[in-house]
């Protein structure tokens, strides 16, 4: 039985903008939860929000020890969830970060952060993906242009827009260190992308994302409408943003290195299925196929 495609990706040879399906949220502005009817509003608006003091200093202290525990960890051995930058082999990404790491799984639950999801999302929630992105000083490159529903949708068989990333800075964020750049309003446009997904994509994507990027004309169109703005979130608050807002970020080469932790929030109504574009799904530490049990509050 051929699986019907709503958001039809990396087919043809001409690129696509189609009209986004579902509600941004899902149980409107008035649903019960942490965030305000105004910060709802603006999430809907805009396609992502900046959410103040979710983390105290000390948290963010203790994130750091154990960040820097991680990455002595992964030195001197590969490790598939350890991601090196393409040029310099520094490490880039860590994934399944809420399964490797007590500290970070009891982050992963933190109710000022799940419940967040809950609300905007109006479902039970699990994580899709977890992971820390390394920009490391001179070397941390780009991460290009791209919505993450897209691949999501099309390597991972995400069926809907119903998934939110918390992004929780762990470094300063600065104009000039590489900040998470986001296109207002450009979640409400699913861009259909050209190219065909090769074999094991995310080998080469997660250190070097080619494949599911938007072309220049579109992405100027969704420039164009919306702009582009560089929140300069700090360590202890957080960015959230829907699972289709086009986002990208430049690489870094100052001396700064900035390192942030994303949780992908994706609602157990929206389970993954198969992939939509045919290709094998891709492995357990990019994208959560064994537990998409929702997240229960008081394993925190």
């Amino acid at each position: 039985m051929t699986q019907h495609d709503p958001y039809p990706s990396r087919r043809d040879n001409r690129p696509a903008v189609l009209e986004r399906r579902e509600p941004v949220l899902h149980a409107g502005a008035d649903a019960a939860g942490p965030l305000s009817r105004d910060q709802l509003e603006r999430f809907e608006r805009d396609g992502f929000l900046v959410v103040e003091n979710v983390l105290t200093e000390g948290e963010v202290a203790a994130l750091i020890d154990e960040l820097e525990l991680l990455r002595a960890s992964f030195e001197g051995r590969e490790d598939p969830v350890a991601i090196a930058e393409p040029e310099s082999g520094e490490l880039r990404s860590v994934f399944m970060v809420h399964q490797i790491n007590q500290a970070y799984r009891r982050l992963a639950h933190h109710p000022n952060i799940m419940d967040v999801a809950r609300q905007i999302l109006a479902d039970e929630v699990y994580i899709h993906q977890s992971r820390i992105n390394l920009k490391p000083g001179f070397k941390g490159k780009e991460f290009y242009w791209h919505s993450d529903f897209e691949t999501w949708h099309v390597e991972d068989g995400m069926p809907a827009m119903r998934a939110v990333s918390a992004t929780l800075p762990l470094t300063e964020n600065t104009h000039y260190n590489g900040p998470l750049m986001l296109v207002p309003g450009s979640h409400r446009r699913f861009v259909s992308c050209i190219g065909e997904t090769p074999e094991d994509n995310y080998k080469r994507s997660l250190r070097k994302q080619e494949t599911g990027t938007p072309d220049n004309e579109t992405l100027k169109a969704l420039v164009d409408a919306g702009g582009i703005e560089a929140p300069l979130v700090q360590p202890g608050s957080m960015l959230l943003f829907d699972c289709n807002t086009m986002h990208g970020s430049a690489s870094n080469i100052t001396p700064f290195p900035r390192s942030n932790v994303f949780f992908v929030y994706n609602a157990v109504s929206n389970q993954v299925t198969s992939p939509f574009g045919g290709r094998r799904p891709r492995p357990e530490f990019v994208a959560t196929r064994e537990t998409m049990s929702p997240l229960d509050p008081r394993s925190r």
